[in-house]
């Protein structure tokens, strides 16, 4: 995290460090304040609306919620669609803070919903910009939204990634967590690694890496400890001697997962991606060990081979790009099952984003002002090796949006245009972007809070803490104990069952992978158990066949006395019957005294 810039400021104005696996933008100059990248002309032509000949179709700018009493969020459309304008009082709402790294294909897809670039530095309602330190995010007002969330980096670095994956290997064994290279990071693991060098087998491969590198810049195939670089840190890695070929040539996946919210995890896989071949056919010769363009399948490295062959066809398999589904069409014609390898893929992604989730979730509760001012998408590198297991190589918390062919403009506009609309941004009360906001500082003074005179909890608050608590405490949880979390719904469970419905409704070609009815055996793996995880993984159980059942529900509480708004969690809530506990089973008769129940809050 020391590497990474101060503030959003610091951020948005710096120079793109040629690490980042994100794009970079054409940017004329930087305000006066240093504060704001502005976009040159070419890119503000971009923000406007595409001059195709076709009539476009007509979309509203807003989509209503699914629920009554619930804001509805702002539309984001593709190249073959309009978006109507809002009045004027709502429009200038529409601000968009522009970063030297603000991909292209971004603000394309902003400007289509009539957002301007924001020239004041606290204005906007969206960012996509670079990672910055945790206390950052302090900044961040309740009606903003970056597109990162603090300590994504547990998984974004290659370093942090292997000690948080060797963690969860060590607690919840390894065969649940077997899909990532053996890896050492140098300095501290040189004498685990010359142990496991020297009872390896003669002609053994590793791969070394820079922790915090991307576009395969400083990567290496080596086979003799003399070759080791004398450069730290690194990582070292076993290499994958045996990956499964097509046409003689390596491949790896680009699968792009967006997660929503921590707390309760809720995670996307985009149903499309990218396959990035190796131009040169693979050898397993020592003596190919330094030809890049067999061994690294990075697009940076190999369209610098003059054997490169681009694609431009997103159903073709030719070239050294394809699109997901098009691999998925070939291997499927070859008698391969690729629901399979995809639900496997599935399943390691899951565990891989748990592996950062007490790191996050602990930065959000301290620093982020809401669970709606996060949001982020990560590029999952993973390989197939000979037997179709897949294995992540790598996660990047800034993957490469460029688009430089009509393949990529096709996948990755479709799947940013997905992602915008699954954010759900609110249009935020002229009020609140009118109100000066909190420096830093005082986001979260200890000292002031211990000035105020605590208030009251409210009957329903008590109630709400007392639940979370019971169904938190449980030494040995069954089905059973967990199902009844939905006997009685507190105004907090709806307010996440309804955010959580109204997001999946606006998935567009994003598959959610977490909660699903099947996630009850993931809640496992997680370092400490979530009240809210439980909740709506129970949801899902018991409705995922019957939908519509679940949210006329949901519609009936709503209407019964819930409502919410940017900036706002439930302005209205309904009391909570005193038999709360009672109706199952008795509070004192699940072993909590009085005293317990205060120091649980």
């Amino acid at each position: 995290e020391e590497e990474l810039p101060d503030g959003l400021e610091e951020s948005c104005s710096q120079e793109e460090d040629e690490d980042s696996d994100s794009d970079a933008s054409s940017v004329a100059g930087v305000s006066s304040s240093g504060s704001v990248a502005l976009v040159s002309r070419n890119c503000i032509e971009c923000l406007a609306q595409p001059t195709e000949a076709q009539e476009k179709v007509l979309k509203p700018a807003l989509v209503c919620s699914l629920f009554p009493n619930v804001p509805p969020t702002i539309y984001f459309s593709t190249r073959d669609e309009r978006v109507e304008k809002l009045p004027w009082e709502q429009r200038k709402l529409l601000r968009w803070k522009m970063c030297t790294v603000t991909p292209n294909i971004v603000k394309q897809t902003v400007g289509r919903s009539h957002f301007r670039v924001s020239k004041k530095s606290n204005d906007w309602l969206g960012c996509w910009g670079h990672h910055m330190k945790s206390p950052s995010f302090r900044a961040i007002r309740e009606h903003q939204k970056l597109n990162h969330f603090p300590g994504s980096f547990q998984i974004g670095r290659k370093d942090r990634l292997w000690r948080n994956l060797l963690k969860m290997q060590a607690r919840c064994g390894k065969k649940e967590f077997n899909f990532f290279p053996q890896s050492f990071i140098l300095p501290q693991d040189i004498k685990l690694l010359r142990k496991a060098w020297e009872e390896g087998a003669s002609r053994q491969k590793w791969i070394v890496k820079p922790p915090a590198s991307a576009r395969g810049i400083g990567i290496q195939v080596i086979h003799k400890w003399s070759q080791l670089p004398k450069r730290r840190p690194l990582l070292v890695q076993r290499y994958l001697h045996k990956p499964y070929l097509i046409g003689g040539k390596k491949f790896d996946l680009r699968i792009y997962v967006y997660v929503t919210c921590y707390d309760p995890l809720r995670v996307y896989l985009f149903k499309d991606g990218l396959v990035r071949f190796a131009s040169c056919k693979y050898s397993s010769s020592m003596k190919s060990l330094s030809n890049k363009f067999v061994h690294l399948t990075n697009y940076s490295v190999n369209k610098k081979n003059a054997e490169y062959k681009s694609n431009s066809d997103e159903t073709a398999c030719q070239g050294h790009k394809w699109a997901l589904k098009a691999l998925w069409s070939y291997l499927t014609q070859k008698g391969v099952n690729s629901e399979a390898i995809w639900e496997k893929i599935k399943d390691i992604v899951i565990k891989t984003i748990i592996a950062s989730e007490p790191y996050v979730n602990s930065l959000v509760k301290m620093y982020v002002r809401r669970p709606y001012c996060c949001h982020e998408l990560f590029g999952f590198d993973i390989m197939l090796d000979e037997n179709l297991k897949p294995w992540i190589l790598e996660v990047n918390i800034s993957p490469s949006l460029h688009s430089n062919s009509p393949l990529d403009v096709s996948i990755k506009g479709q799947m940013i245009r997905d992602l915008l609309n699954l954010a759900g941004f609110v249009l935020p009360s002229t009020d609140s972007v009118a109100s000066r906001p909190q420096t830093s500082g005082s986001t979260c003074s200890l000292g002031s809070a211990l000035k105020e005179k605590p208030k009251p909890a409210s009957e329903h608050f008590i109630a709400e803490k007392m639940k979370k608590a019971y169904y938190l405490t449980q030494k040995i949880p069954d089905q059973d104990f967990y199902s009844s979390v939905l006997d009685i719904l507190t105004p907090d469970d709806v307010r996440i069952l309804v955010e959580t419905e109204d997001e999946y409704s606006r998935r567009g070609q994003f598959e959610r992978v977490f909660p699903t009815h099947i996630s009850m055996r993931y809640l496992r793996f997680f370092e400490q158990p979530r009240y809210f995880n439980i909740l709506v993984t129970q949801w899902e159980l018991k409705y995922y066949l019957n939908k519509h059942k679940g949210l006329e529900l949901l519609k009936n509480w709503c209407v019964k006395g819930y409502h919410t708004g940017a900036g706002t969690d439930l302005a209205q809530t309904w009391s909570l019957p005193k038999s709360f506990f009672l109706q199952k089973s008795s509070v004192q008769s699940n072993g909590f005294s009085k005293l317990e129940l205060g120091r649980l809050g």
